[in-house]
């Protein structure tokens, strides 16, 4: 008698753990969040010391099934500061990282600047790059 009955309770719990995982899954057959941008490079040109600072915005599309999340974007130097959108992307929809460069203080010629985006995305993280060349004041 003990026997049996500790061998259906095996079952039965077995059974229950395999139920649970067949259960479907939550967002199954969704995609993930997606970030596209547009493009992931600008060239500011030719600028001058006499108007050092440059601003461009990057802009992406939430091309995933999935609300977009930014989490965090990191410049690699003070001169460059971004500022994205806080607020979840929805499907579809477009969002923006303004990338501001300073270039008062800094020596004239070349610059190549990166910001790091971090999301919550298929691809978690993306390389945006600014590049120009500041020229000397005349």
């Amino acid at each position: 008698m003990k026997r049996t009955l500790l061998m259906t309770l095996m079952l039965v719990f077995t059974l229950g753990l395999m139920a649970q995982n067949t259960a479907p899954q939550a967002g199954q057959g969704k995609k993930p969040a997606q970030i596209k941008f547009d493009k992931t490079t600008h060239d500011f040109g030719d600028f001058s010391e006499k108007n050092p600072v440059q601003t461009y915005n990057f802009t992406f599309t939430n091309i995933g099934d999935e609300p977009l999340v930014i989490n965090q974007a990191l410049a690699a130097c003070g001169c460059t500061v971004p500022k994205y959108t806080k607020e979840p992307i929805l499907p579809g929809e477009k969002g923006e990282i303004k990338v501001t460069y300073n270039g008062e203080g800094q020596w004239p010629g070349h610059i190549r600047k990166s910001v790091t985006v971090y999301c919550n995305g298929e691809v978690p993280m993306t390389r945006l790059y600014i590049t120009g060349n500041l020229k000397k004041a005349e």
